[in-house]
């Protein structure tokens, strides 16, 4: 069993309705005004919908002057990670007195938090003065593509040119971009990181991307550009993730193409030695500079220690490190440690413990069930699961079977949330009838999820080492966030 101090969070839930507790304080006009602006962008195209071109998003930041070649960028794709990988990158860029400005998708409770400057989510207000500066320039656009029979901008669209400019504004020294869906035609990619980093890449939103692990990583291996001619001469870097043999070899070749130095997982990199730890796990790296041990990584899970050393190659490659230099090792330690991923097995509460865990596709259910299994003792776990319609939900759930004693499915609150009847009956199909529960809601869900979990056993004693994991979607990790009166993070 884990032994790490377990903080004591309030046990009352709060009804998804309430929304999240922001103890530093908007006021309720600025969260008005945000959500004003919020529901006039639920009027364009979701995340979801993407259409094979840049062209309203380059011609906003035309319109704009080009705000994201204001500053030098590190851009991320892949299918597992890429939140974490973000978060780590930004966290050591910040320890070593880097100002950053970060992007990372989808948010788990508030909107706000998909831009980010100095390891922080922008302000609702500094959202909606940001949005109203673009507005003009949003609907000029719309106009024009309307006028050729094409689509408004869609909501992504305006969100990345809302990031590219407040980071211009604020100035950051460096942007940490991860990638929406896939990376040739996400929005995002009007940027020319000098980095790109590709995470694991596996099969997921393949409506969009592809069927199968070569088409989608042709998709993602679009962010690894040629680098623009300047005065001073560079190279582009991919660092890669290790990754199926048939995806590996569409980057290497887009790498060549592009003229790009490569950095490997398992070659040029890799993980040396890692060790649960009180709270998180020890690790030792062999980065792109050399050795770097004594690091510690308040995360869990061994596959949160590949995505450190991914995010440590990164980050020595956008410095120019290598065999002949390391990057300051205590700056190193300090960010690692300083480190957060919220909704990425973060607990809750205790006595029953309670982890959120925003796995949305069986490789990141796999992850978590291995994690659970290998560092965590538990006697009792029971899953509370709520997935999109659009998912590989019999792929999660026969991820999670093994590690589940019982299972209480349920609705997210998303209009996009599997119905529960429909993931009962496939729950059934893995787990069997005797352990699987529906639930309304998830205030419902995790009400009997803690009631199973704090039975009483044969002996007239509850049951010791007795836990509760929700998981499913991120969407259902920011809602059981928000019921817990988590602030935005």
């Amino acid at each position: 069993m884990n032994h790490e101090p377990e903080p004591q969070y309030g046990d009352e839930l709060r009804h998804p309705a309430a929304g999240p507790r922001l103890s530093s304080g908007p006021s309720p006009v600025e969260l008005a005004e945000m959500a004003l602006v919020e529901a006039e962008l639920d009027t364009r195209w979701p995340e979801t919908k993407i259409e094979p071109s840049l062209t309203r998003i380059a011609t906003l930041m035309d319109l704009l002057g080009s705000p994201q070649q204001s500053y030098p960028a590190i851009h991320i794709a892949g299918t597992n990670g890429k939140t974490s990988v973000t978060r780590m990158i930004d966290a050591l860029l910040t320890a070593l007195h880097r100002r950053t400005g970060r992007i990372t998708s989808p948010h788990l409770q508030l909107a706000t938090e998909r831009i980010s400057i100095d390891n922080a989510p922008i302000t609702p207000a500094r959202y909606v003065e940001t949005y109203r500066e673009l507005q003009p320039f949003i609907e000029m656009i719309d106009a024009q593509s309307a006028e050729v029979g094409g689509p408004k901008m869609s909501k992504f669209e305006v969100l990345t040119g809302m990031a590219y400019a407040a980071f211009a504004e604020a100035p950051v020294d460096v942007a940490v971009v991860e990638t929406g869906l896939g990376g040739t035609w996400d929005a995002t990619n009007v940027i020319d990181g000098q980095v790109a980093v590709i995470t694991p890449i596996g099969l997921d939103h393949t409506d969009y991307l592809g069927t199968d692990l070569t088409s989608i990583a042709g998709e993602k291996a679009g962010i690894i550009k040629r680098a623009p001619e300047s005065l001073i001469p560079r190279d582009t870097v991919a660092v890669i993730a290790e990754q199926d043999p048939e995806a590996m070899e569409v980057l290497l070749r887009r790498a060549v193409e592009v003229d790009a130095a490569v950095a490997r997982e398992g070659g040029e990199f890799r993980v040396l030695a890692r060790q649960i730890a009180i709270g998180g796990q020890q690790l030792e790296l062999q980065g792109l500079g050399g050795v770097y041990d004594e690091i510690f990584l308040p995360l869990h899970g061994e596959h949160q220690a590949r995505n450190a050393v991914l995010a440590l190659a990164a980050v020595e490659a956008f410095f120019g490190a290598g065999a002949d230099r390391q990057l300051d090792i205590e700056a190193i330690r300090a960010g690692f440690a300083s480190v957060t991923s919220p909704g990425r097995l973060e607990r809750m509460r205790s006595a029953p413990t309670i982890f959120i865990d925003a796995a949305h596709n069986p490789a990141g259910a796999q992850a978590l069930a291995s994690t659970l299994t290998a560092e965590f003792d538990f006697r009792k776990l029971v899953g509370v699961v709520s997935v999109l319609a659009d998912k590989d939900a019999d792929g999660i759930l026969t991820a999670l079977e093994p590690v589940l004693d019982e299972i209480v499915v349920t609705a997210n609150g998303s209009p996009r949330a599997m119905d529960v009847d429909l993931l009962a009956d496939l729950a059934v199909q893995r787990f069997g009838d005797e352990r699987v529960i529906t639930a309304p809601t998830l205030p419902d869900a995790l009400e009997t999820a803690i009631a199973i979990a704090e039975e009483v056993g044969e002996s007239g004693e509850m049951v010791s080492g007795a836990g509760v994991v929700v998981t499913g979607s991120v969407v259902t990790a920011g809602a059981t966030r928000a019921l817990f009166g988590k602030d935005p993070a």
